[in-house]
Protein backbone atom coordinates (compact mmCIF):
# COMPACT_ATOMS: atom_id res chain seq x y z
CA UNK A 1 0.00 0.00 0.00
CA UNK A 2 1.37 3.81 -0.80
CA UNK A 3 -0.33 7.06 -0.08
CA UNK A 4 -0.03 9.59 -2.04
CA UNK A 5 -0.31 13.49 -1.08
CA UNK A 6 -0.04 16.47 -3.08
CA UNK A 7 1.00 19.78 -2.11
CA UNK A 8 0.69 23.73 -2.64
CA UNK A 9 4.47 23.55 -3.92
CA UNK A 10 3.62 21.55 -6.51
CA UNK A 11 5.32 18.83 -4.87
CA UNK A 12 4.12 15.44 -4.57
CA UNK A 13 4.99 12.73 -1.55
CA UNK A 14 4.87 9.30 -1.32
CA UNK A 15 4.06 7.59 2.24
CA UNK A 16 4.55 4.20 3.35
CA UNK A 17 1.53 2.93 5.22
CA UNK A 18 3.62 3.32 8.09
CA UNK A 19 4.09 7.04 7.24
CA UNK A 20 7.40 6.85 6.29
CA UNK A 21 8.34 9.10 3.47
CA UNK A 22 9.72 7.69 0.46
CA UNK A 23 9.82 9.91 -2.35
CA UNK A 24 9.32 13.15 -3.22
CA UNK A 25 8.35 14.56 -6.88
CA UNK A 26 8.09 17.68 -8.64
CA UNK A 27 7.11 18.49 -12.12
CA UNK A 28 9.50 18.45 -14.76
CA UNK A 29 7.85 20.58 -17.43
CA UNK A 30 8.33 24.40 -19.00
CA UNK A 31 4.95 25.79 -17.33
CA UNK A 32 5.07 25.95 -13.53
CA UNK A 33 2.70 23.45 -12.60
CA UNK A 34 0.46 25.72 -9.52
CA UNK A 35 -0.54 24.26 -6.18
CA UNK A 36 -1.90 20.61 -6.94
CA UNK A 37 -5.59 20.20 -6.13
CA UNK A 38 -6.51 16.92 -7.13
CA UNK A 39 -4.88 13.34 -7.70
CA UNK A 40 -5.88 9.60 -8.95
CA UNK A 41 -4.34 6.60 -10.04
CA UNK A 42 -5.32 3.54 -12.03
CA UNK A 43 -6.15 0.48 -10.78
CA UNK A 44 -2.96 -0.86 -10.36
CA UNK A 45 -1.51 2.42 -9.21
CA UNK A 46 1.09 1.99 -12.30
CA UNK A 47 0.21 5.48 -13.56
CA UNK A 48 0.01 9.01 -10.92
CA UNK A 49 -2.32 11.56 -12.71
CA UNK A 50 -1.87 15.02 -10.44
CA UNK A 51 -4.38 18.32 -11.48
CA UNK A 52 -3.36 22.14 -10.60
CA UNK A 53 -4.83 25.22 -9.67
CA UNK A 54 -3.35 25.90 -13.03
CA UNK A 55 -5.28 23.83 -14.92
CA UNK A 56 -2.70 21.32 -15.69
CA UNK A 57 -2.72 18.00 -15.71
CA UNK A 58 0.92 15.93 -15.17
CA UNK A 59 1.00 12.23 -15.77
CA UNK A 60 4.09 9.92 -14.10
CA UNK A 61 4.68 5.93 -14.33
CA UNK A 62 5.31 4.54 -11.18
CA UNK A 63 5.77 1.04 -12.17
CA UNK A 64 9.45 0.45 -11.82
CA UNK A 65 9.57 2.77 -8.44
CA UNK A 66 6.99 -0.03 -7.22
CA UNK A 67 8.79 -3.08 -8.41
CA UNK A 68 11.40 -2.45 -5.86
CA UNK A 69 11.38 1.41 -4.39
CA UNK A 70 14.88 1.08 -2.70
CA UNK A 71 16.45 0.45 -5.76
CA UNK A 72 17.60 3.86 -7.01
CA UNK A 73 17.94 2.87 -10.89
CA UNK A 74 14.23 2.43 -10.74
CA UNK A 75 13.01 6.11 -10.91
CA UNK A 76 9.03 7.96 -10.84
CA UNK A 77 9.41 9.21 -14.56
CA UNK A 78 7.02 12.08 -15.71
CA UNK A 79 5.34 11.31 -18.65
CA UNK A 80 3.32 14.12 -20.38
CA UNK A 81 2.13 17.32 -19.13
CA UNK A 82 -1.03 19.15 -20.42
CA UNK A 83 -3.08 22.24 -19.93
CA UNK A 84 -6.44 20.99 -19.48
CA UNK A 85 -8.74 24.06 -17.70
CA UNK A 86 -8.19 27.82 -17.88
CA UNK A 87 -8.86 27.20 -13.89
CA UNK A 88 -8.04 25.24 -11.16
CA UNK A 89 -8.57 21.37 -11.59
CA UNK A 90 -11.02 19.57 -9.07
CA UNK A 91 -11.35 16.55 -9.63
CA UNK A 92 -9.96 14.01 -11.94
CA UNK A 93 -9.68 10.09 -12.93
CA UNK A 94 -8.46 7.82 -15.34
CA UNK A 95 -11.27 5.52 -16.94
CA UNK A 96 -8.61 2.33 -18.22
CA UNK A 97 -11.13 0.44 -20.42
CA UNK A 98 -10.96 3.24 -22.98
CA UNK A 99 -7.61 4.79 -22.05
CA UNK A 100 -9.33 8.31 -21.33
CA UNK A 101 -9.16 10.87 -18.45
CA UNK A 102 -11.68 12.85 -17.21
CA UNK A 103 -11.35 16.17 -15.76
CA UNK A 104 -13.14 18.41 -13.74
CA UNK A 105 -12.97 22.35 -12.97
CA UNK A 106 -14.24 25.08 -10.85
CA UNK A 107 -15.21 26.83 -14.46
CA UNK A 108 -17.91 24.32 -14.78
CA UNK A 109 -16.46 22.36 -17.20
CA UNK A 110 -15.83 17.95 -17.64
CA UNK A 111 -13.01 17.04 -20.47
CA UNK A 112 -12.40 14.04 -21.96
CA UNK A 113 -9.02 13.36 -23.15
CA UNK A 114 -6.83 10.59 -23.87
CA UNK A 115 -4.54 9.44 -21.42
CA UNK A 116 -1.61 8.15 -22.75
CA UNK A 117 -0.81 11.63 -24.93
CA UNK A 118 -3.28 14.09 -23.20
CA UNK A 119 -5.32 14.97 -26.57
CA UNK A 120 -8.18 16.24 -26.33
CA UNK A 121 -11.52 14.80 -27.32
CA UNK A 122 -14.29 17.03 -25.82
CA UNK A 123 -16.29 17.87 -23.32
CA UNK A 124 -19.52 17.08 -21.84
CA UNK A 125 -23.01 18.16 -23.08
CA UNK A 126 -21.48 18.74 -26.52
CA UNK A 127 -23.13 18.10 -29.30
CA UNK A 128 -21.30 15.98 -31.07
CA UNK A 129 -20.32 12.15 -30.24
CA UNK A 130 -16.91 11.23 -28.18
CA UNK A 131 -14.44 9.89 -31.26
CA UNK A 132 -12.00 7.64 -28.95
CA UNK A 133 -10.21 6.30 -31.53
CA UNK A 134 -8.76 8.95 -33.23
CA UNK A 135 -5.94 10.63 -31.44
CA UNK A 136 -5.02 11.85 -34.64
CA UNK A 137 -6.47 15.31 -34.81
CA UNK A 138 -5.02 17.55 -32.96
CA UNK A 139 -8.15 19.60 -31.29
CA UNK A 140 -7.94 22.10 -27.95
CA UNK A 141 -10.93 23.22 -25.82
CA UNK A 142 -11.51 27.15 -27.16
CA UNK A 143 -10.00 27.84 -23.87
CA UNK A 144 -6.52 26.51 -23.90
CA UNK A 145 -3.83 27.19 -26.64
CA UNK A 146 -1.04 24.58 -25.60
CA UNK A 147 -0.51 21.29 -26.43
CA UNK A 148 0.71 18.39 -24.01
CA UNK A 149 4.58 18.67 -23.59
CA UNK A 150 5.91 15.06 -23.84
CA UNK A 151 8.66 14.43 -20.94
CA UNK A 152 11.73 12.76 -22.76
CA UNK A 153 12.76 9.85 -20.41
CA UNK A 154 16.25 12.16 -20.32
CA UNK A 155 15.16 14.76 -18.99
CA UNK A 156 16.30 15.44 -15.54
CA UNK A 157 15.17 18.07 -12.81
CA UNK A 158 17.62 21.16 -13.10
CA UNK A 159 19.45 20.89 -9.99
CA UNK A 160 20.33 23.83 -8.04
CA UNK A 161 24.36 24.81 -8.44
CA UNK A 162 25.99 26.49 -5.98
CA UNK A 163 27.67 29.85 -7.20
CA UNK A 164 31.61 30.21 -6.53
CA UNK A 165 32.22 33.86 -7.00
CA UNK A 166 29.38 36.20 -6.72
CA UNK A 167 28.25 39.01 -8.83
CA UNK A 168 30.98 41.81 -8.56
CA UNK A 169 30.26 45.38 -9.80
CA UNK A 170 33.17 46.22 -12.65
CA UNK A 171 33.48 50.48 -12.64
CA UNK A 172 35.63 49.85 -15.25
CA UNK A 173 32.79 48.47 -17.56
Amino acid sequence: PLLASAHESSCIRLWSIQGNLMKELLPFSEHPSGPLTALCTDIFTKILLAGSKEGHIIRWNMASFLEDSRNRKNQIKEEVCWRAHATEVVELFIEEEKNVVVTASIDGSVRLWHAMSGYYFGYFGQARMFELSDTSRLILPPDVKDFPAIIKEESKHMERKKIKYPLMLDRDK
